[in-house]
């Protein structure tokens, strides 16, 4: 990832399409139906997930550093939808989050720099309302991207440090070679779903 020619603009364009994250459907089969939440999407990317979660009725804050990706994700959104979507361009040092339901974050937050990296989970964790769920993914230390000092890297062990206050109800280690927009690389992640009790 420490590569000065990486351009989200074309991050953007080779996933165009993908389908949303299982992560976000599996945190969203732990809410009841029909009840009309809030959530943020930390990390929008190219909107596909805050998409999904408009369309069963979320009002939702999406959180994006690029400009880019924010405007691709108003492209996606029908404009009934638009009346529940906020969206919101800041770095994760910057971020202002409000109190909500469920804080998804698609493999965006190791992408804050080390620096502020607690911060911005102590951010998260205030955030989330009583019974409120965050669900994304932290980079291990094995990673193909580990030796980037402008991103965060976790153990295990810290990775459940951080997440002790909360109920675990998801936890999977990935830690094998696979592909990345970029092209081949090894993955060392793990992937969670904590609610706030």
């Amino acid at each position: 990832m420490a590569d000065d020619t990486f351009s989200w603009d074309e991050y953007y364009k080779k996933i165009q399409g993908r389908a949303p994250r299982q992560l976000l459907l599996d945190a969203l089969e732990k809410f009841p139906s029909g009840e009309s939440l809030q959530a943020i999407d930390l990390g929008s990317g190219d909107g596909t997930e805050t998409v999904v979660l408009l369309a069963r009725g979320w009002h939702v804050l999406a959180v994006d550093s690029e400009p880019a990706g924010i405007k691709r994700l108003m492209e996606k959104v029908p404009q009934e939808g638009q009346a529940h979507l906020q969206t919101q361009v800041a770095k994760f040092e910057e971020v202002t989050l409000p109190p909500v339901d469920l804080i998804h974050t698609s493999y965006s937050i190791p992408f804050c720099h080390p620096d502020h990296f607690l911060a911005l989970w102590e951010k998260i964790s205030d955030a989330l309302n009583p019974g409120g769920r965050f669900a994304g993914q932290f980079f291990g230390v094995r990673d193909t991207w580990a030796d980037s000092k402008d991103m965060t890297f976790h153990t295990e062990a810290q990775v459940r440090a951080m997440i002790a206050a909360l109920e675990t109800e998801y936890f999977h280690e990935e830690d094998a070679d696979g592909q990345a927009a970029s092209g081949p690389k090894h993955w060392h992640v793990f992937t969670v779903i904590v609610r706030k009790v």
